[in-house]
């Protein structure tokens, strides 16, 4: 309910005082006008949530929470509002809040275990990604967020034994999520240093979403680290396309052309590069770009001997 209707509301009852000036007082609420009222908050902050305002449906919610105290639904969707308004502790306490009136609810441990993963409280995400697994052994979400959990802390086989569970359970539907699995495996075998298990993985992802600019960029990175330079340029080109300002993309393309022998075009890339890093505020990048600029636009030795000659 909007806070206008409150406002009608109010005058509703004094209305009603004025017209039966014997009571003292005005009734409370019943049960079922209270949780009507709960709901009608409840209904706003999920229209709120869906029009992308995070702030007034967290809102909405708490007014709800307010009202009906037990009501679940209206702190699980305010833990989501907060998950997007990047505020991790209250989305754990609204979790935390949700459990203790349903242990066995496996989407409060997804949810708390994403915002712990966000704190890097990782080891407190796996326990939660755990529950939800004990509780749906099929909920291949869980066991992706958990490989993501367990690369984070360099555990790579438990994370590649997630993944692999991952894609077992992933409805063949879901070409998106299926995409996002094989990239994130792709980069534990990149960690690994299997470069052909790395670029497989990329490419299946990329052969299932075309617009997945991370695994062009991912299999660029695989292929320039097996000398395939102008494969490189080719995937960091087609990520460029995706996400224009991507600083690593022109860094990494500029070091396979020069590679090649392309210093000119390389140059451009890595100015390209360093402008992007610069207008992020990742300085520490901006003023290592420089360098490396200035590094390559030093004649090498060989040059100098010739030129002597």
């Amino acid at each position: 309910m909007s806070r206008f209707s409150q406002i009608l509301l109010s005058l509703g009852i004094a209305v009603a005082l004025m017209l039966l000036p014997l009571r003292a007082e005005a009734l409370p609420l019943t049960k079922a006008t209270s949780k009507a009222i709960a709901q009608n908050f409840f209904e706003s902050g999920i229209n709120k949530m869906q029009s992308g305002d995070y702030q007034e449906a967290i809102e909405n919610f708490t007014q709800a929470t307010q009202i009906k105290a037990n009501f679940t639904a209206a702190y699980m969707n305010r833990c989501l509002a907060y998950l997007q308004q990047s505020e991790y502790q209250m989305a754990i306490a609204d979790c935390t809040q949700a459990l203790q009136s349903n242990p066995e609810n496996p989407e409060a441990y997804l949810n708390r275990g994403l915002a712990y993963y966000r704190l890097g409280l990782t080891q407190s995400a796996i326990a939660d990604y755990t529950s939800v697994i004990q509780l749906k052994p099929q909920d291949y979400r869980a066991y992706y967020n958990r490989g993501l959990a367990r690369f984070d802390q360099e555990d790579y086989e438990s994370a590649i034994t997630d993944y692999n569970q991952a894609l077992r359970q992933t409805p063949t539907l879901h070409s998106q999520a299926l995409s996002s699995v094989y990239n994130d495996r792709g980069l534990v075998y990149l960690q690994l240093g299997n470069l052909t298990g790395a670029i497989a993985d990329f490419s299946l992802a990329i052969r299932l979403n075309t617009d997945d600019a991370r695994a062009y960029y991912n299999r660029g990175c695989a292929c320039h680290r097996q000398g395939a330079y102008s494969r490189a340029i080719h995937d960091f080109t087609q990520s460029l396309q995706h996400h224009p300002n991507q600083a690593e993309a022109y860094v990494n393309r500029g070091i396979a052309r020069y590679q090649l022998g392309y210093q000119q075009a390389a140059l451009k890339d890595l100015q390209r590069g360093a402008e992007c890093f610069f207008h992020q505020g990742q300085m520490v990048a901006y003023h290592q770009t420089l360098s490396l600029i200035q590094k390559l636009r030093q004649p090498s030795p060989s040059d100098s001997e010739s030129a002597i000659a």
